[in-house]
């Protein structure tokens, strides 16, 4: 298993394989063109290196040229063939074999055959590597192909994904990505925001503050902003249903997300099932609970300096400081037990450098993805 960017992608061919698929299609060239110079069109990107070994092991005498084709953005086509290297000269005559990395829909073969028809070739034939039969659209013959594949997004042997993976010597083909839900837990101070920056980049998650979520509803006077600002002016807490609501939101304007990191939420056993049910309805759950684990003393020096940066008036009173830190240890601790049921919870030493940190936390949820 592999990442590139924010996808996962499996084994799919060996490079002995495709290798045993390009020295095949030589073969069969070289039989119908024994007696003749031909001349052989790669199609760039993504056919160099089917161009290399194909040439490897053809044997009579042939020349070499390339144009440049686009037409995929991501793991989609746009359906606009971009013409970026034109035909080469001194083709007029001549028997030309195009070198296709691989043949899907058919627009870019498409785009070749009008290219061609310009010109006055002795014969025109189309050579591809991998080709996706229930995908074209069989406007014109294939002349020879390697290996017919399934219509799945693959990389590698040239192929990319936003221009990585063209290295690999095999090829792999995209899994449909597992949906990672986390709880991220810490005391004041843990460094919980710092570490959720990181992940959700490296794991393209969409972060759920419960506190930043509270402040967007409230300054934007949404209906929960002002239910909930209803309860905080008359000194109440805000209950449960308005919080479960507002992160429901949250969560449906993302349907695309690879998963979520909820921070600030649940903060107790019940609001930890209302989120249960929360990710039931909407066929997902909640994967790991992870918390930062950190030193009293430490956590309030550090604290103390924020304070004095920052000019926050909690970081700069020791006793309330402390008596966060006793919050948490009272409110997390029956999470702790409701999790640990459920054999979801991990512990992670929050202390050291971000970086040891983050491969503390990649570490666990690495474990998840391969579960």
């Amino acid at each position: 298993m592999i990442r590139l960017h924010d996808k996962r992608f499996k084994l799919f061919l060996k490079e002995e394989e495709i290798l045993s698929a390009v020295e095949k299609i030589a073969e069969e060239i070289a039989e119908d063109y024994r007696d003749q110079v031909p001349v052989f069109v790669g199609v760039l990107n993504g056919a160099f290196m089917f161009v290399s070994d194909f040439l490897k092991h053809y044997p009579h005498p042939c020349e070499v040229s390339f144009v440049k084709l686009s037409s995929y953005r991501g793991l989609t086509s746009t359906g606009i063939v971009e013409t970026l290297l034109d035909l080469p000269d001194g083709i007029e005559g001549r028997s030309v074999i195009i070198l296709e990395d691989i043949i899907d829909t058919g627009r870019t073969l498409q785009q070749l055959v009008h290219l061609f028809s310009n010109t006055n070739v002795k014969d025109f034939k189309i050579a591809s590597l991998f080709y996706k039969a229930e995908a074209y659209n069989g406007e014109y013959p294939i002349d020879y192909f390697g290996i017919e594949i399934p219509n799945k997004f693959i990389v590698g042997y040239g192929l990319d994904y936003k221009e990585h993976g063209r290295n690999f010597r095999s090829v792999y083909q995209i899994t449909k990505h597992q949906m990672i839900n986390l709880v991220l837990f810490g005391k004041p101070g843990a460094g919980k925001g710092t570490q959720a920056s990181y992940l959700k980049e490296k794991y393209n998650l969409r972060h759920i503050s419960t506190g930043d979520v509270f402040r967007y509803n409230i300054k934007g006077g949404t209906k929960l902003g002002k239910l909930a600002k209803s309860y905080i002016d008359q000194g109440d807490l805000v209950p449960d249903e308005v919080t479960i609501k507002m992160l429901r939101d949250e969560v449906e304007k993302f349907p695309e997300a690879n998963g979520f990191i909820f921070d600030g939420f649940p903060r107790t056993e019940a609001q930890a099932r209302a989120l249960d049910h929360l990710m039931e309805s909407k066929n997902m759950r909640i994967d790991a609970t992870i918390a930062l684990e950190a030193d009293d003393e430490a956590l309030l020096e550090r604290l103390l300096e924020r304070g004095k940066e920052s000019g926050r008036t909690d970081d700069q009173d020791e006793d309330k400081i402390r008596n966060r830190f006793d919050e948490y240890n009272q409110k997390t601790a029956p999470l702790k037990r409701y999790y640990e049921a459920q054999e979801k919870f991990h512990a992670v030493d929050g202390m050291g450098a971000i970086e040891e940190i983050t491969k503390r936390l990649t570490k666990v949820i690495d474990t998840l993805e391969n579960a």
